[in-house]
């Protein structure tokens, strides 16, 4: 047996179990460490906090002297909590978290030391802005980029340092980072959502964006998964062949949590509390050595903040128990991948869900609306949704085991696509007392009854209405929320400004009634989103053949899907809204196309190193081992040893043949790769590596996989699937 597997083998089977104490209220535990409403009463001036307040509700800008306060009373806080460095926690076009410490500690010009942390080091820094991806935007000579706090997602002290959730802005004001443009889409659906609340409550002044993501991932022993090449560079595992036993049994869903696990995560929980990190539920989930946990729904930008947050803390949090976390969607084959289910709605400063119906006919209305309008959005912006969640990792899981396709639909089940269906005959102009009394009484007063006995979910679809919200099922699991959530905001608030627009008309120029206006404009809303409205099974050629039927989009890839980001209609839509201008849209466009370059560059990479420093070597020795013995059985039967070796003589010939394609095909993908580098224009180049590079894989992966079925297991170099999967 090989040696790094052998030894990964038995490390693996002799982990010590960590006990970890559960007991005590995680309440008492809840934002220990986060600087938050009770914390600024604490260590803030009146005036201070009142300041902060204002920044965070009503976006008033903090002055120079508050920040100066402000950023007093942080550092006494964090002093006070062990803290000796603070940080701008950011969020650049990486897609991954990034920070740079830096020490309380200070030189007076007396030579004496103090802690020294004011407004100027609290509200601007100025990391390298030409080390990130930005697109164009900055040069390589072009260092100048700030991050600049953001005083909606509170300060937190992780382990020693202070972290300060900021944007992370070019010199010359674009974007270089996934939370501004999230903060500008949250603001424009404010201002348009809020606006449509008023017609059914003057008092709503202000509407939130909520988001309560479900993070799915798998742990594999640390040992395990670095013994793999492909696993601990990629990501996933790129040749493997299937366990015997996978999922099909549906034993590992909801069963028993290993007790190595569940230490992982009490422990990770316990971290998450103290973090302000609200989760909530934890469970196995389908495949094999795959979990999931989810927090209760937070303001959409918090929940950001708190999943990227989640994400750091969880493989540090591992590796203590000597796991490896995998967040990539599709870590291995034949088995279901990961995804990072958003749930989205709107809420109102006054309470109410708006994608919740009431007690009333007009709360219902209201929920319609709201509801009706989501629709709208997804059906004129479908693309859009699909390009937010488009990645080379996420295209390996759309379209597999339960994942939803990569054509966006709508679910909304049969009792509400009646109660559509209804509202699609409302007469068109003023409504008669008899049809208002009807629509009042038996279409919309119905609704809370439909929702309460709600019809069965559809796994698969892409984006499905849960009751009193919409899930948003195709993100995938290592995705920074905040593209998806940039995406749908987006278009949500472009959907409602519209939908204002046309209902004010129908009031001021045509004298309906607030609730005919209503039921007017919602009526060929109905019409025209027809197509998204999808009930059946995401899979299989006849859902493609009806998409296609509809005019929906089908962008099977990353390259094909990132298409729509510069076209014309949405450089408009997000000038329009305010949320990224050209010069940003092209350069997130870019920049996501060369991750993805990258991404499939590495793994070609990869997989040729395996295939001629590992697959090759290990089919020769077995062969050689093979060739003795046949030597030894030719010695001893003379020419009979052609039939006493016969099976000897079948495998070696089998093991010969996949060399010979295995090579040849690893040889052709290099050579595929090269030409791809050459191209200089990133689309281009994209498709290229889409295209000819990509499709090598699995075949190549066919051959390694045969040979791995036909090998002694001694000679097999990598960890096998059964070994990885089914180690607790």
């Amino acid at each position: 047996m090989p040696k790094t597997r052998f030894q990964a083998l038995v490390e693996s089977r002799n982990r010590e179990h960590i006990n970890i104490d559960e007991t005590g209220k995680r309440s008492d535990l809840f934002a220990k460490n986060v600087f938050n409403e009770d914390k600024m009463l604490q260590f803030l001036t009146g005036e201070a906090f009142e300041k902060v307040k204002s920044a965070i509700f009503q976006g008033t800008k903090i002055d120079r002297k508050i920040a100066d306060q402000v950023a007093e009373g942080m550092k006494a806080w964090a002093l006070s909590m062990g803290a000796t460095h603070y940080t701008h926690w950011f969020q650049p076009l990486t897609g991954a978290t990034a920070e740079k410490h830096d020490a309380f500690f200070d030189i007076l010009p007396n030579g004496k030391a103090m802690e020294k942390f004011g407004g100027a080091q609290l509200v601007q820094q100025e990391p390298d802005a030409s080390s990130f991806p930005s697109g164009g935007i900055r040069n390589t000579f072009e260092a100048r980029g700030y991050t600049a706090w953001d005083p909606t997602s509170p300060a937190f002290v992780y382990k020693t340092t202070l972290c300060i959730p900021t944007i992370f802005v070019a010199y010359t004001g674009e974007a270089l980072d996934n939370k501004a443009p999230l903060l500008r889409a949250l603001q424009a659906v404010d201002q348009a959502a809020t606006g449509v609340a008023q017609y059914f409550d003057k008092n709503v002044r202000k509407v939130h964006a909520t988001l309560g993501w479900e993070q799915e991932y798998f742990l594999i022993d640390k040992a395990l998964a670095n013994s793999r090449l492909d696993l601990s560079v990629t990501g996933r595992t790129l040749v493997g062949s299937f366990s015997a036993k996978g999922q099909q049994l549906d034993d590992h869903y909801f069963g028993v949590i290993p007790a190595r696990v569940l230490g992982f995560m009490s422990e990770l929980e316990k971290e998450c509390t103290k973090l302000g990190i609200p989760v909530k539920t934890r469970h196995n989930e389908v495949a094999p050595n795959q979990f999931e946990l989810a927090p209760v729904f937070e303001e959409a930008n918090l929940s950001v903040d708190h999943n990227l947050l989640l994400m750091d803390v969880m493989e540090e949090i591992a590796d203590k128990y000597n796991f490896s976390v995998l967040f990539h969607e599709k870590p291995f084959a034949g088995i279901n991948g990961s995804g990072k289910h958003n749930n989205w709605s709107l809420a109102t400063d006054t309470g109410v869900n708006l994608l919740s119906p009431g007690t009333t006919p007009m709360k219902n209305l209201q929920f319609l609306t709201f509801f009706v309008n989501t629709i709208k959005a997804v059906d004129t912006y479908e693309e859009l949704l699909r390009a937010s969640i488009a990645s080379a990792s996420n295209d390996h899981r759309l379209g597999a085991n339960e994942a939803p396709p990569p054509i966006i639909s709508i679910f909304i089940g049969k009792q509400l696509s009646d109660v559509l269906d209804e509202l699609e005959g409302v007469s068109k102009g003023k409504l008669s007392p008899q049809e208002k009394t009807e629509l009042k009484l038996n279409v919309v007063g119905k609704i809370p009854e439909i929702l309460l006995d709600n019809t069965d979910r559809n796994r698969t679809s892409p984006f499905a209405f849960t009751g009193n919200k919409f899930e948003m099922r195709g993100v995938g699991s290592k995705l920074n929320c905040a593209k998806p959530m940039t995406m749908l905001n987006t278009i949500m608030a472009k959907q409602l400004t519209d939908f204002k627009k046309e209902v004010d008309v129908l009031i001021d120029k045509k004298n309906l009634k607030k609730d005919e206006a209503v039921f007017n404009v919602l009526r060929e809303y109905i019409k025209t989103s027809k197509r998204i409205r999808f009930e059946g099974d995401g899979y299989g050629i006849e859902w493609q053949e009806e998409a296609r039927r509809r005019k929906l989009s089908f962008n099977k890839n990353t390259p094909e899907a990132l298409q729509v980001i510069t076209a014309k209609e949405s450089i408009d839509l997000f000038k329009q809204m305010d949320v990224m201008n050209e010069v940003e849209l092209k350069a997130h466009k870019e920049v996501e196309l060369g991750a993805y370059i990258f991404h499939i560059q590495i793994e070609g990479r990869v997989l040729g190193e395996m295939v001629y420093n590992h697959i090759i070597p290990a089919a020769v020795k077995y062969q050689n081992m093979l060739l003795e013995n046949i030597s030894g059985l030719k010695e001893v039967y003379g020419a009979a040893h052609k039939k006493v070796a016969e099976g000897q003589l079948n495998i070696l010939e089998q093991i010969g043949e996949h060399i010979v394609e295995i090579k040849r095909l690893t040889d052709e993908m290099a050579d595929a790769r090269k030409r791809a580098n050459g191209m200089s224009v990133v689309d281009k180049k994209a498709q290229a590596y889409c295209n000819n590079v990509k499709p090598y894989f699995e075949k190549i992966r066919e051959h390694s996989d045969a040979l791995e079925k036909l090998i002694a297991d001694e000679f097999w170099p990598f960890t096998k699937y059964r070994e990885m999967l089914f180690s607790k």
